[in-house]
């Protein structure tokens, strides 16, 4: 599929690393001091790290993104330099109940930020040991005591396979091979297009090489549990 890609020109860069903070996806790292897109499927295409580049290196091009190969790309990983700083919005992080104001109604029950699948890094520590809450974004509007049914407890992923042009199952599967998640839930809405985040949830628990149960909670569009 042809679609929107960033592509870098590393003989412009300057190996500030500002491009790599600025992506909120993941897919640019420094490798040898030099700029990388790591993985064509993370890049969105919407250009946030192009502001950041003060030499002018990055564009935006329409092309095929590249075949996903596990073995390159950890390759490439292995040679990443970490990055020192990253958008505030995406930096993954725990939320405690001092972040949580209960507000004029019932208390969040939101343990992790960013909450968006395409967002989150597959690196991000709040994975470990988690039960894994994947939803459709459409889904905490749907049901209204989604927090205390769906999010107490668990680590919250949401995004939408309609709109979202990223592939889903890849990055779950990633996410379940670098940490010990004990779960999946998947609350999805009835609608036929909400298909497709349960079966990157299942498809991944499928490829990830280990035993993680994954539990499917189907939403009507008037608010009830089917």
């Amino acid at each position: 599929m042809i679609r929107k890609i960033v592509e870098i020109n590393e003989e412009a860069c300057n190996g500030c690393g500002l491009c790599a903070a600025a992506c909120h996806e993941g897919a640019i790292a420094m490798v040898d001091g030099k700029a990388k897109l790591l993985r064509d499927d993370y890049c969105d295409g919407l250009g946030d790290c192009l502001p950041a580049c003060p030499a002018g290196a990055i564009r935006i091009v329409e092309r095929e993104a590249a075949a996903y190969d596990e073995a390159a790309v950890k390759a490439r990983q292995a040679k990443a330099q970490p990055q020192p700083c990253a958008c505030p919005g995406t930096a993954a992080r725990r939320l405690t109940p001092c972040d949580l104001s209960a507000g004029d109604g019932a208390p969040s029950r939101l343990t992790n930020w960013p909450v968006q699948l395409r967002l989150a890094s597959v690196d991000a520590p709040v994975f470990d040991g988690a039960d894994v809450l994947v939803a459709a974004d459409c889904a905490a509007y749907a049901y209204g005591a989604f927090h205390e049914r769906f999010l107490r407890g668990r680590v919250a992923l949401i995004g939408c396979p309609k709109l979202d042009p990223a592939d889903y199952a890849e990055k779950l599967t990633e996410i379940l091979r670098r940490h010990d998640v004990r779960s999946i839930t998947v609350a999805r809405m009835e609608v036929p297009c909400c298909g497709g985040i349960e079966r990157a949830a299942r498809a991944a628990a499928a490829a990830c090489g280990k035993s993680v149960p994954v539990k499917v909670v189907m939403l009507s569009t008037d608010g009830r549990i089917l």
